[in-house]
């Protein structure tokens, strides 16, 4: 994926976003294009809720997929130039944006992804390129 990722932004890349479940996909795609280019900046979200990365307690929230409670075993600190947390109501609200905006049927891990790329493009300013995954659908939310 980093690799794919390197050459679609002809490593023209700013910032990588990655909510944290497993850390799998934070470590390997982030280590690999800091391999390219040790400037990336790497970003991890957890939801608000239940922020144990960045220090805080666990709690109750309802972006499916991430956020397990607890201090994932291939979690390392050093990977992350930052830890953003997002909200449940703000990983939601980005959903509905996405459908209605973009025609992206998205679920709230998506949400919370692209939520936290935006406050980092607005950190890193015009021009820059930042890139998440949109890592999982809409289907299971038609009931919510």
């Amino acid at each position: 994926m980093a690799e794919e990722i390197w050459a679609q932004t002809a490593g023209q890349i700013d910032g990588f976003v990655q909510s944290v479940g497993t850390a799998a996909s934070l470590r390997g795609i982030g280590e690999a294009l800091r391999g390219h280019n040790n400037q990336v900046r790497l970003v991890a979200v957890e939801p608000s809720e239940s922020p144990v990365l960045s220090g805080g307690q666990t709690g109750a929230h309802k972006i499916d997929g991430v956020g397990a409670g607890f201090v994932v075993p291939l979690w390392r600190a050093a990977i992350a130039n930052q830890i953003e947390r997002v909200s449940t109501e703000e990983a939601s609200a980005m959903c509905g944006r996405l459908a209605r905006e973009e025609g992206i049927f998205a679920g709230t891990s998506t949400g919370a992804n692209v939520t936290a790329a935006l406050r980092l493009a607005d950190q890193l300013g015009p021009g820059a390129t930042i890139v998440t995954i949109m890592c999982d659908t809409g289907m299971k939310y038609l009931s919510k």
